[in-house]
């Protein structure tokens, strides 16, 4: 049979557990909650007992009705009387034997359980009280202990006492001489001696042997009085005069030896502590105080005593920890948190046969010069036509196998705003290609792609482009490079000067072999068979494939499957492929490929290696996004912190807010650098969120949250994005061409910036002659010299051309008119608003205040 308890029997019927359970009390069932069985039998009387409630009957119960009316009168107020009808109607129903016996049944089990719980309670009292009276007993022994103890100390005490005021008197009596008679080498007891004094002189700090025995001894004495004692246990009349032996002996010898006070073992260092503090590269403010074994507000008053406010738990940055430890008169120690990422890097075995490698090739130059023209030349491609607006927003690359060798190359922007991206790409290249247009000559973007080949040391070769065009000068070329000390070899120097031409091809098989020519020199060489490294040249990120990196392989060789690190990420290659979007299974020294797999995109310039243990390689990328968190934030919050007072006192600053998404990562940086550019003391560019990829729903709310503008660089909206965006009209606004964003943020930047208050004078009038008006007071007789003189404008009056009064026209009337404005050559009377002291020869000046829209 299947047990059924009250809370299953509720969901089969559908009611509630406690009004079942209320039910089932009104039937006579014992069953006070849900997880009791209920059994077929409790089941029919409750049954039974419902449908008597209902008004059903059995067959074999009767039913009697009783009905019965009484009438009664209430008195209200003002002797009203109520008739009021009560009516009661009472049925009695006849039960059957089989429910009287179950009813019979169920009382004596019901009296049974209560039997129960109440000689269980009964139980439980009683022990309950037993343990009481044996923590009573036991309180009460520990307080006679305690007592007596007290007691007894009370008694040692008075005896002490008693005994020390006994000692100092008869010292006193005794005399002075007793102790100077006393020879070094005379023996205790052939001295004549006072009455004994019982005075225990105490051993000398630094003896550490007669202070331990000291404390054993008085573990040992089981309360007796202080004193020396013999071994009958009596009373010993001998002095200890040294802290040696019991009996003041040294080599039986008495040693005399002066009394010392009883002091702590603890003494106040004199000399200030001085601590070697090992700091990481951020640290909390509570871990530096407690580094230096000083409270935190110590740290926080010396910071503020330097222009520095901090919490207990900020982080500060190494250079800060280093200024308040040096401040507070401690050593600094550096950690080097990077052990766990340099044991993982050491552990990488690079060794193995070196072969030759192709050189990696970086063609930089200004925008519109013909660099991606000349590699579309050499690849026999047409990627310049693919870039928006015809210049090139990434950096690509690209491998070719020539008749003279493969060459692995690097395009890279020439617009102003990717100087940050070139110059990663002049650190992951060989060979610099300078490409300088023949008719432009040399340009702002040219002289900083020479700065970038210099600082990073690479070899470059000029490549002089459109020498096909009418007005092509070469030589022009030449002297503008050689002013920037980029000398051709015929003339001296030491740098290759090509002239090609991407349209006709002239001159790029001469480009390339001084190229190969270069790498000769330079020796370039690689480790095939060891782990891949290199360099990351872009990300994005995919909508379909997730993160994408372009990633340049400058030692061993990657393969798929392989375990990635990238900066801040890291992940298992999935996916290879060459620049064509072709799958691949591995790539070797100086071949860029596209890798899928990362779990983020890195900046582009981070370099990547092949490790392992994808355990280290997630650990190593954990720790770095930890660094890079707590350094970010800690130079952020003492930015805020340095330009908190200096901001105090000026206008508010107005802010743009905006939320920049990009396909790619290098894209975005150059971006953001370019927007932060156009920030002033003014007005400036707030950056709220930036990305890669698509613009989400979250972007969009953001930017509805802090009022900000929506910059979709070569990426879209998706649907979701777009249905929040149209509901809430966010502004949103798609670019492909980086020279028209920033074209936008300027404008609205202007147009945020306070107008220029810009004083422009109407005309100007001579006093003529001065006279009073019984209604007006003091009117100047004016000819008008310059310009009108309008009555609602500003006045000047003007004395010796000095500025004597600043004000209004309270009248201004051409005979016995009042007119509005007067022009040049006419006669007027003027009215001065509270001001009476206008003679003749003054000049009154009439101007406005006109607000002059600024520009960035």
């Amino acid at each position: 049979m299947t047990v059924q308890t009250v809370k299953l029997l509720s969901e089969l019927v559908n009611t509630p557990v406690e009004k079942l359970l209320a039910q089932m009390k009104e039937a006579g069932l014992s069953h006070s909650s849900g997880d009791q069985e209920v059994s077929d039998t409790e089941k029919q009387v409750l049954l039974n007992h419902l449908k008597r409630s209902h008004g059903d009957q059995d067959e074999g119960s009767q039913r009697i009705t009783l009905q019965r009316k009484k009438t009664s009168t209430l008195k209200g107020g003002d002797n009203k009387i109520v008739n009021v009808e009560v009516r009661k109607k009472r049925t009695y129903a006849k039960r059957s034997e089989g429910d009287e016996g179950l009813q019979q049944e169920l009382l004596e089990k019901r009296q049974a359980e209560e039997a129960r719980i109440l000689a269980e309670e009964q139980a439980r009292k009683e022990a309950e009280l037993k343990a009481e009276a044996e923590k009573a007993a036991a309180e009460k022994l520990e307080a006679e202990k305690a007592a007596a103890k007290e007691k007894a100390e009370a008694e040692e005490k008075a005896r002490l006492e008693a005994e020390k005021s006994n000692s100092k008197s008869e010292v006193s009596n005794a005399p002075e001489t007793y102790i100077s008679k006393i020879g070094a080498d005379e023996p205790v007891e052939t001295v004549k001696k006072p009455k004994p004094v019982s005075k225990k002189v105490s051993a000398p700090a630094g003896d550490n042997d007669s202070a331990s025995k000291g404390k054993k001894g008085a573990a040992k004495q089981d309360n007796k009085p202080k004193g020396r004692y013999n071994s009958d246990n009596k009373r010993s009349n001998k002095i200890s005069l040294s802290g040696d032996d019991e009996f003041g002996r040294r080599g039986g010898k008495l040693k005399r030896k002066r009394p010392s006070k009883q002091e702590h073992g603890f003494q106040k260092p004199t000399a200030p502590i001085i601590h070697e503090v090992a700091i990481p590269e951020s640290i909390t403010v509570a871990d530096l105080a407690e580094k230096m074994s000083v409270k935190g507000a110590e740290v926080i008053k010396i910071m503020f005593k330097m222009g520095a406010m901090a919490t207990i738990n900020q982080t500060i940055d190494r250079d800060t920890a280093t200024l308040v430890i040096e401040e507070m008169g401690h050593k600094v120690k550096y950690i080097d948190e990077n052990a766990v990422e340099n044991d993982m890097i050491e552990a990488i075995d690079y060794e193995g046969e070196s072969i030759k490698r192709a050189p990696v090739v970086t063609v930089m130059g200004h925008v519109d010069h013909g660099k991606t023209s000349l590699l579309d030349y050499i690849r026999t491609t047409r990627v310049a036509a693919g870039e928006s607006g015809g210049i090139t927003q990434h950096i690509g690359a690209y491998h070719v196998e020539t008749p003279h060798g493969m060459i692995s190359f690097l395009d890279t922007p020439g617009h102003a705003a990717f100087t940050a991206m070139r110059a990663r790409g002049a650190k992951a290249t060989d060979i610099v290609i300078l490409v300088c247009a023949a008719d432009d000559g040399v340009m702002p973007q040219t002289e900083e792609a020479i700065q970038h080949a210099k600082a990073a040391g690479v070899p470059m070769v000029v490549a002089i482009t459109k020498i096909d065009k009418d007005g092509a000068d070469i030589d022009r070329v030449k002297n503008e490079l050689v002013a920037k000390e980029v000398v051709p070899e015929e003339w001296g120097g030491n740098i290759q000067f090509i002239g090609v031409s991407a349209k006709t091809g002239e001159g790029i098989e001469a480009l390339l072999e001084a190229v190969l020519l270069e790498s000769e020199v330079l020796e370039l060489m690689a480790v095939p068979s060891s782990p891949g490294k290199g360099v990351v040249v872009e990300s994005r990120l995919d909508r379909g494939r997730g993160s994408v990196a372009t990633l340049l392989v400058q030692n061993g060789t990657l393969r798929k499957g392989d375990i990635v690190l990238a900066g801040l990420q890291m992940g298992r290659v999935r996916a290879l492929l060459d620049e064509n979007g072709k799958p691949i299974s591995e790539a070797g020294p100086s071949i860029p490929v596209e890798i899928l797999g990362l779990d983020g995109t890195p900046e582009a310039g981070e370099e990547f290696i092949v490790v392992a243990d994808e355990r280290k390689a997630r650990e190593v990328a954990n720790f770095r996004q930890g660094k890079y968190r707590e350094v970010r934030f800690a130079r952020q919050h003492s930015a805020k912190l340095e330009n908190l007072f200096s901001e105090m006192g000026k206008d508010e600053v107005r802010t743009l807010n905006v939320v920049i998404k990009a396909d790619v990562r290098g894209s975005l940086e150059a971006l953001m650098k370019s927007l932060n550019d156009l920030s002033t003391d003014e007005v400036r560019v707030n950056i709220i969120s930036n990305g890669v990829g698509g613009i989400t729903e979250t972007d969009a709310s953001l930017a509805l949250a802090s009022d900000a503008v929506i910059f979709g660089f070569n990426v879209r909206a998706d649907a979701s994005a777009k249905q929040f965006i149209e509901r809430e009209s966010v502004d949103l606004r798609y670019y492909s061409i980086i020279y028209n964003i920033i074209d936008d943020v300027r404008s609205a930047l202007s147009g945020m910036l306070s107008p220029d208050l810009r004083e422009e004078i109407l005309g100007t009038a001579e006093v003529r002659d001065v006279f009073r008006s019984p209604k007006f007071g003091l009117i100047a007789g004016c000819m008008v010299l310059d310009g009108t003189v309008y009555r609602s404008k500003q006045i000047r009056v003007l004395r010796d051309n000095v500025v004597i009064y600043e004000g209004e026209l309270e009248s201004l009337r051409r005979f016995k008119d009042a007119v509005n404005d007067v022009r040049q050559g006419m006669e007027c009377g003027i009215g001065v608003k509270n001001y009476n002291d206008v003679k003749e020869g003054d000049k009154i000046e009439v101007f406005e205040t006109i607000e002059v829209a600024r520009t960035l």
